[in-house]
């Protein structure tokens, strides 16, 4: 039991600090990262080296990628990565190339054709402190969030423009895209417009707004942009940022039909790393439609596509499809293609550093491998293949697949037969689920202290924007105009507290309202169940005296009165003791054998190791299960049938109620009965679906209930399982 309840701790913790933690490690590059995390934009300026003029119309073009030019101020910025070739021409001055080192700002200084030289031409500067603030910044974006926040707000301080004030607010919100924080970067993005309107701004405000689950305000601004302003990277961007938020709006049509007109437009310009990318989308949105087989044609494309690109990317794919193999039980390709992936992880490694965080690690795929070698029960190569998984874990330190691996092994050791390894590696899994738990402790205090310290950055970031506008007003307005506006800004913030408080005053009354309503409803549902059942049995009882002698007529009536007192105690109650109602099912299943003992038997067990005293059950949930098995079911019978009744342990918090019946089945029933019966039958039955349904509304499902055939051939019989959860 402790093992299990660590284990539920684990896990709940393990959700929460992935909300909050993110991935907070040092490594500046991981390999998870997905190929559109590699671009950036290159910003830079082109100006006349003997006068500093800016040149506006310049040609900026990324070879296969992207194109801008210049404006006024001899200013461009392009969506590049590190490796790609500038075009940078014009028709004053010769073409310049140059390859892409980092993401830090250029100045491109150039001369007239008549005095072209190749040392003079171009000439990489860092301007002044606010570009080498924001270029720090960017350097530690994937380091440190406290860092490279603290250099935004340095950044802020050494502004002198709007422009700059945009640009700043645009990178505090690309820092809180990288870690996580998508609510925060929302919030920048719309500051950083509101000092300048940026096309590509709006780019990241709609991902941001999607990333942040706010759907419709993502459509919104993607719908809301002018294409004609666009660049071809942008117009692939903005449907391919459609098809992203109607896929997680569960819209697969439109997603797909995004996705193909920025995948159109890719091919269209040659946009390499992009139709790849579309490719695997496609599929990806195929695969959560239903159309498998338009899913492998189009990641047959993805994946050969990425092979042409680089490894990283190509491991991405392979893992990508595999896992869609895996989920249509294709294990022999899986197999394949991690076991290549694995290969390309181990070469990529030699070079760089992979987290543990990411989804293409050795001891991941080792892990896959060995659970689909497990479906495919090859036992001894899935053992092989978990061991390799748990060593490389162990190696790495990587605690979550460790512990999934030796838990898989278990598994795999018991299905194998081999239950002592089966019991040793249980008792391992249970030690590095408590180790695990540990590490999340830490994890959690850690992540405390990174949102502690990210809203105080933010808070001083804030307080500095409060400020330069306040100024700005101060220097624009006088003194009554100073005064009217705080007026109107304490009466808006009086405002919105008392909207706040109306809103959290109607909250608690419609929740009070929904409440009574709901305990209103099973009133009368109880009360409408309590007379149909009680004329039930008072017909059972005036057929039972008119059929035999005074004395079991009195016997009868004796018992009946018993069940009587017990349904009466019992129906103003939302829950009653389990063991109340199984008194209640044996005086009922007693009284209806006796009027029918030549149509069936009868037999109630109860699992001796559940605890019937510790269950609560809505009363007289059971009995109208019961009346139809014997009513509808086994009084039609010809030969004498069986009624059984078993409460059995599911779980340590769960039971199942099972009542079956070997009767003519329902469907022989309905054709049986009147219309009028058919009627009761089913106003019967949905009373008791309307209580299910409430209380569990009411009580987090407490209550399940499944109801088929007993057999398929025959007397199909009915077979109706309650499932019960303890509170």
């Amino acid at each position: 039991m402790k093992h299990i309840k660590i284990y539920i701790c684990l896990n709940l913790l393990i959700f929460f600090s992935f909300a909050a933690y993110s991935q907070q490690n040092n490594t500046i590059e991981t390999d998870a990262k997905k190929a559109s995390d590699a671009f950036f934009y290159v910003r830079g300026w082109v100006k006349d080296e003997e006068t500093s003029k800016a040149i506006k119309n310049v040609n900026v073009q990324v070879n296969g990628g992207d194109y801008t030019s210049s404006n006024g101020a001899g200013e461009f910025r392009v969506r590049a990565k590190i490796g790609d070739e500038l075009v940078i021409s014009h028709k004053d001055f010769e073409t310049i190339y140059y390859t892409i080192k980092s993401d830090e700002r250029i100045t491109i200084n150039v001369l007239a054709k008549e005095g072209y030289s190749n040392n003079k031409l171009y000439k990489r500067t860092q301007d002044n402190s606010f570009n080498n603030l924001i270029d720090s910044a960017l350097v530690y974006k994937k380091k440190s969030a406290e860092k490279s926040i603290q250099f935004v707000t340095e950044s802020l301080k050494k502004s002198n423009s709007a422009k700059q004030n945009s640009e700043a607010f645009e990178v505090l919100a690309d820092i809180y895209m990288y870690w996580k924080q998508y609510d925060l970067a929302v919030s920048n993005y719309r500051i950083s417009l509101n000092s300048y309107s940026s096309n590509d701004v709006r780019l990241k405000l709609a991902k941001a707004y999607m990333m942040n689950n706010n759907y419709q305000e993502s459509v919104s601004i993607l719908k809301s942009l002018n294409q004609s302003q666009l660049s071809n990277y942008q117009l692939v961007e903005l449907n391919e940022g459609l098809g992203d938020v109607f896929y997680k709006m569960k819209d697969y049509t439109k997603s797909i039909a995004s996705f193909e007109k920025a995948l159109s437009t890719a091919k269209k310009y040659l946009i390499t790393p992009k139709i790849t990318d579309l490719n695997s989308k496609i599929a990806q949105t195929f695969d959560a439609s239903g159309s498998i087989d338009k899913a492998e044609k189009y990641y047959s494309n993805s994946l050969n596509l990425a092979s042409q690109e680089n490894k990283k990317r190509a491991v991405k794919e392979k893992v990508k499809v595999a896992d869609f193999n895996n989920a249509n039980r294709n294990f022999d390709d899986e197999i394949r293609l991690r076991e290549e992936a694995i290969l390309d992880i181990e070469d990529i490694e030699t070079d760089s550093v992979i987290e543990n965080e990411s989804d293409f690690t050795t001891q991941k795929q080792n892990y896959k491998i060995g659970n689909a070698l497990f479906m495919q029960k090859n036992y001894d190569e899935a053992i092989s293949y978990l061991e390799k998984s748990r060593a490389k874990a162990s190696e790495r330190e990587d605690l979550v697949v460790e512990k999934d691996a030796t838990r898989k092994l278990s598994e795999v050791y018991k299905e194998s037969g081999d239950y002592e390894k089966a019991l040793k590696t249980y008792e391992e899994y249970t030690k590095s689920v408590e180790a695990l738990y540990i590490k999340k402790e830490q994890q959690i205090a850690q992540a405390a202290r990174f949102n502690k310290n990210i809203a105080e950055q933010q808070n001083r970031i804030t307080s500095l924007e409060n400020d330069r506008e306040l100024s700005e007003s101060r220097y624009n307005l006088n003194q009554v105009q100073n005064k009217n506006q705080k007026i109107i800004i304490y009466s808006l913030i009086g405002g919105l507290l008392l909207l706040l408080i109306v809103a959290y005053l109607m909250y608690k009354y419609i929740k009070q309202q929904r409440l009574a309503n709901n305990l209103l409803a099973l009133k009368s549902l109880r009360s409408q169940m309590n007379p149909h059942f009680i004329f039930n049995a008072l017909n059972s009882v005036n057929s039972f005296i008119a059929t035999n002698d005074e004395r079991t007529a009195n016997k009868y009536l004796s018992d009946f009165s018993k069940l009587m007192r017990a349904v009466l105690e019992n129906s103003e109650q939302d829950f009653i003791p389990l063991e109340k109602e199984i008194e209640l099912l044996e005086l009922y299943t007693k009284l209806e054998h006796f009027r029918f003992q030549d149509k069936f038997d009868y037999n109630i067990s109860v699992d001796k190791k559940i605890d019937v005293a510790s269950y609560q059950i809505p009363p007289m949930l059971l009995q109208p299960y019961i009346e139809n098995a014997v009513w509808h079911g086994l009084r039609y019978k010809k030969e004498k049938g069986k009624l059984d009744i078993s409460i059995s342990k599911k779980s340590d918090n769960e039971i199942a109620i099972t009542i079956t019946d070997n009767g003519i089945g329902r469907e022989k029933s309905k054709a049986l009965k009147t219309e009028n019966q058919q009627k009761q039958n089913s106003k019967g039955m949905g009373n008791i679906k309307k209580r299910v349904a409430i209380l569990n509304e009411m009580y987090k499902d407490k209550v399940d209930v499944f109801i088929d055939n007993y057999q398929e051939e025959g007397d199909r019989g009915t077979r109706v399982i309650v499932t019960l959860k303890r509170d």
